[in-house]
């Protein structure tokens, strides 16, 4: 027999488990006979919708099947949309011990700290990789390529597998000016794997897809510097400065800036203090000695030689800069005279909570500066247009998968693709849950899986869903109605009842009228149901109070009755 016949055919199957369809929670599953391999495992964050959810994870059952080999994870960076789900994908394998998580030092010590947070780090093998350093997994090879985001040490993955070249491009931006770092030139170094080894070309390039609506190109880090310090020559009072906590070359910079034009930074905002930490320990950030966290105590020093560096971007309630807002932070206030930064985008859904703790800081006599005025303050981590383009031309992929985005952002950068040349047959836009298998002589779709996104309030995985959510949507607009009863259990006599509990329904004192007639109503619902049958009275009372004050008052509560049998 001609052992070729023999020979299992190489394949690369990509199962995305989250980030096609949708900004956050990206996660895809790579399988090959050699085994699994994870990249990324993030989380998203809810919008108004989800009431009371903290975040949003993938569906990990989906993630790993019984028997199968898992070969490692590999992290593109460190923002939470790419390692926050980390800790839930270990609770739910409880099995997996030992598993090797690979990403940039930076990101690796994110993901400690988190491990450690959980209880966790006994679980896993931690694995820094520097710039352009290699790991083979299985029958893929992973190269890790240095590109430039909002947070330090990113890589895009240049992946060698049994059917061709793979490029990932991970969140990214195309800087041609950065700061305080080596300049990296992203498109040089992934044309360059692809026109090295054995294998030549790219057979699929994946390229986030988040800003492709924008044209041109995105601003560099250094007009931001330029901004900044020009505000920082200027401004006389305190400077409070909000900005997304990982943002580190940023951070550096308002530190540096301190230090040009004499003020010291205080830090409030735990996620900054643990972050700065975690930079200082790497070299990321180098001597700051001008700053002062808040767990350590601030010194007593003249607001005007201040500058306070904040979380709060998104308006969050219980951050640093809404506390300072509210007046109810206990160690810092603003005054007429001092200048609030927001550097920061404003995250869709979040503009209202903005809005509100802007107000506030206007109400204060402070100046308020952002992104669209003169001085530029704030400065994207996503590729514009033209940057998606030059890296389209620079690696001219067989094949192209666009990623992280909405679906508009996916089809908007497939056509994209196509202007750039890319075979129109050889575009793919897939959301969570296709399967793509790449075969040497072609491509395939397999047969969808479940991803439905999970949601976690508390200590609680899962356990609220769709039906839930729409009893707290009833709850917050309709409101709830208790009966309390207690009854005979042999002859169905009132020992204690009907009381009437009203929240978020009626004011009490105002309404009290409508509830002792609803009382009589549970009263008559009583009289006609046999004694003992307490599942029957309850759907009673429930539909006959839901009927009464629709009624009356247009209104339909949650009604539960609370029947006690003695």
């Amino acid at each position: 027999m001609n052992d070729e016949l023999c020979t299992p055919q190489p394949y690369l199957t990509i199962t995305p488990l989250g980030g096609h369809g949708e900004i956050g929670m990206n996660c895809q599953k790579w399988q090959t006979d050699k085994g699994v391999v994870l990249v990324d495992c993030g989380l998203m964050f809810p919008d108004d919708s989800l009431l009371g959810i903290d975040v949003v994870i993938p569906r990990l059952e989906s993630v790993f099947c019984e028997g199968e080999n898992v070969l490692g994870i590999v992290l593109t960076h460190g923002h939470e949309d790419h390692i926050g789900a980390l800790p839930w994908l270990l609770h739910q394998y409880k099995s997996l011990r030992g598993l090797r998580i690979y990403g940039s030092p930076f990101t690796i010590a994110l993901v400690r700290h988190k491990m450690e947070e959980h209880g966790l780090l006994d679980r896993v093998e931690l694995l820094p990789m520097p710039a352009y350093s290699t790991v083979t997994l299985g029958s893929l090879v992973f190269h890790f390529i240095p590109v430039y985001h909002s947070i330090p040490q990113c890589y895009a993955l240049a992946v060698e597998t049994p059917v061709g070249k793979i490029i990932h491009t991970g969140d990214f931006k195309l800087d041609p000016m950065p700061l305080g770092e080596n300049a990296y030139d992203p498109c040089a170094d992934l044309a360059r794997f692809a026109a090295t080894g054995t294998q030549k070309g790219i057979r699929l390039l994946m390229a986030d897809s988040t800003n492709v609506e924008n044209s041109g190109r995105s601003l560099p880090e250094r007009m931001v510097r330029e901004g900044l310090d020009a505000i920082f020559s200027e401004v006389k009072g305190r400077i409070v400065i909000a900005l997304f906590s990982s943002h580190i070359r940023r951070i550096n910079t308002v530190i540096e800036l301190a230090h040009k034009y004499g003020r010291s930074v205080l830090v409030s905002g735990r996620s900054l203090s643990t972050n700065i930490e975690k930079a200082v320990e790497l070299g990321l950030i180098k001597n700051p000695s001008n700053v002062y966290s808040e767990s350590a105590g601030f010194p007593d020093l003249d607001p005007h030689q201040t500058v306070i560096l904040a979380t709060g971007t998104q308006g969050e309630p219980l951050s640093a800069l809404a506390r300072i807002a509210r007046g109810e932070h206990r160690h810092l206030s603003l005054q007429e005279g001092d200048t609030v930064i927001m550097s920061s985008r404003v995250i869709p859904g979040n503009a209202r909570a903005v809005s509100r703790v802007l107000n506030q800081i206007y109400r204060l006599g402070a100046t308020v500066r952002h992104g669209r005025q003169e001085q530029p303050v704030h400065a994207t981590g996503h590729a514009h247009s033209e940057e998606l383009i030059d890296v389209i031309q620079a690696v001219q992929p067989e094949y192209f998968i666009p990623v992280h985005g909405e679906y508009r952002h996916l089809a908007l950068h497939a056509r994209l693709a196509e202007d750039c040349g890319v075979d129109p047959q050889k575009i793919r836009i897939i959301e969570d849950g296709q399967p793509v298998t790449f075969l040497p002589d072609g491509i395939r779709l397999e047969e969808p899986v479940p991803v439905e996104s999970v949601m976690v309030d508390g200590k609680g995985v899962g356990d609220v869903g769709r039906v839930v959510l729409k009893e707290r949507r009833i709850l917050g607009g309709e409101g709830l109605v208790a009966v309390v009863l207690v009854l005979a259990e042999e002859t169905g006599e009132v020992l204690h009842g009907p009381e009437m509990i009203s929240r978020g329904f009626v004011f009490e004192q105002q309404y009290s009228h409508l509830l002792e007639d609803s009382k009589c109503i549970v009263l008559d619902q009583i009289e006609n149901t046999m004694p003992g049958d307490t599942p029957k009275l309850c759907e009673r009372i429930r539909s006959s109070l839901r009927r009464f004050f629709r009624g009356v008052l247009g209104r339909d509560p949650v009604v539960v009755p609370i029947v006690t049998s003695v």
